[in-house]
């Protein structure tokens, strides 16, 4: 008996490539990572208009101190995408801020995600760039992953279109789907002859390709399921996976920048640059945890030395899960702190949101089955699904559900 040859560096090299290539095209990655980014942010957003609702008018409407016609001319100069420059009306705007709000609570419950993550970036670049001043630094944050979570397939999990899809038996008709399509494209139109006062046109030019995919999608799943579905799905993964290493890489890069930057520093090189915020009154929502964490030089020296190893190493550990891990609780930790200390809330709720796609999935899925032991303790159901007809479920990604813009 003659033992086969073993394989060559080339061969093994070509196997290994094909398999990610597989995996790659054939699966949409992190599916835990995309959804909990996608309730960070949504809550994140939610949340900061929620709370500055009775000061909405004063932050992005017509009594704010950057007046529309200051408006108009930064848009003519900056090209940044906003609706609102479509009207000075008081109703236009608070139609928009409203559609903002529910954009948000939608995509947070990932119904219709597809359709509502457009939204959610169409309310956050036209309430930002109404006014740019406005914020704390995790509306850049913010800004930046609304345009990413368009191009992820985020609600392959802990959604409501993940629920519909697991429902066994044959898909029913979705009457909604179509009838959102139509409603969008009438937003189209209109954002196309408000070109001149929209902004970007690449940015219209995208949400147009987008509308026109979904459609195409619906038309592929319903008259040709085979490969032509085949190759809509590789075409959705390889965006899903692009966005998502894309979104990795920025948050490497805000950690990186920031922490050498920080380096540059006089007051970061001797450790007091803690200090000096905690003694500024709109920085101190507590006084009393101010005065006593800045009247430890020791602590004040250690937080402000650990910040700044923490984001520099940060970007190097990922190839090592236990350093990478530890690292990741210690900056989440940090925000906290700074959301408690220096009363920067959504700023700190919005960079969690975006450490949380470094998050391991054996962790996410863990947290999830807690959540949903308790959900199901408040809440329980009488229904039960049989294993057998399981399908999908929050804990088993399947594909996403075949409607025009679900």
């Amino acid at each position: 008996m003659t033992r086969g040859k073993a394989p060559t560096r080339s061969e093994l090299f070509d196997r290994r490539l094909a398999r990610a290539i597989q995996r790659v095209t054939g699966t949409a990655l992190g599916p835990y990572q995309t959804a909990v980014v996608r309730i960070g942010f949504s809550a994140a957003w939610l949340l900061f208009l929620l709370r500055e609702f009775p000061h909405r008018h004063e932050l992005y409407g017509p009594d704010g101190p950057w007046s529309w016609d200051m408006g108009q001319q930064l848009i003519a100069n900056n090209h940044a995408f906003t609706v609102l420059m479509w009207s000075d009306s008081t109703l236009w705007f608070e139609i928009v801020y409203a559609l903002a709000v529910l954009s948000s609570v939608l995509l947070l419950i990932g119904w219709r995600t597809r359709t509502m993550s457009v939204l959610f970036m169409v309310g956050v670049l036209s309430l930002q760039n109404r006014s740019i001043f406005m914020g704390d630094g995790g509306d850049n944050v913010i800004h930046l992953m609304a345009l990413y979570l368009v191009l992820t397939r985020c609600s392959q999990v802990w959604s409501l279109d993940a629920r519909r899809a697991a429902r066994p038996g044959p898909s029913p008709r979705d009457p909604l789907g179509p009838v959102l399509w139509a409603v969008l494209a009438l937003g189209l139109v209109a954002a196309t002859l408000f070109i001149g006062r929209t902004g970007e046109t690449w940015l219209l030019v995208l949400m147009w390709v987008l509308w026109a995919a979904q459609g195409v999608w619906w038309l592929v799943s319903r008259y040709a399921p085979g490969e032509p579905r085949t190759l809509a799905d590789v075409l959705a993964n390889l965006a899903h996976n692009a966005a998502l290493l894309v979104i990795m890489g920025e948050v490497c890069l805000i950690y990186a920048t920031a922490g050498w930057y920080k380096i540059q520093g006089s007051r970061w090189q001797d450790g007091t640059a803690l200090y000096y915020p905690l003694q500024l009154d709109y920085f101190t929502p507590w006084p009393f945890l101010s005065d006593l964490l800045a009247g430890s030089g020791l602590v004040v020296m250690i937080l402000t030395y650990g910040t700044v190893i923490v984001q520099v190493a940060f970007p190097f550990t990922l190839f090592n899960r236990r350093v990478k891990n530890v690292l990741l609780v210690a900056m989440m930790l940090e925000h906290a702190g700074i959301a408690l200390l220096l009363g920067l809330p959504f700023f700190s709720l919005a960079m969690i949101a975006a450490d949380a796609v470094f998050l391991p999935t054996v962790f996410l899925v863990w947290l999830g089955a807690r959540v949903r032991r308790g959900r199901e303790r408040l809440l329980p159901r009488s229904g039960v699904v049989p294993p057998g007809q399981r399908g999908a479920t929050e804990d088993e990604p399947d594909e996403a559900p075949r409607t025009l813009v679900g």
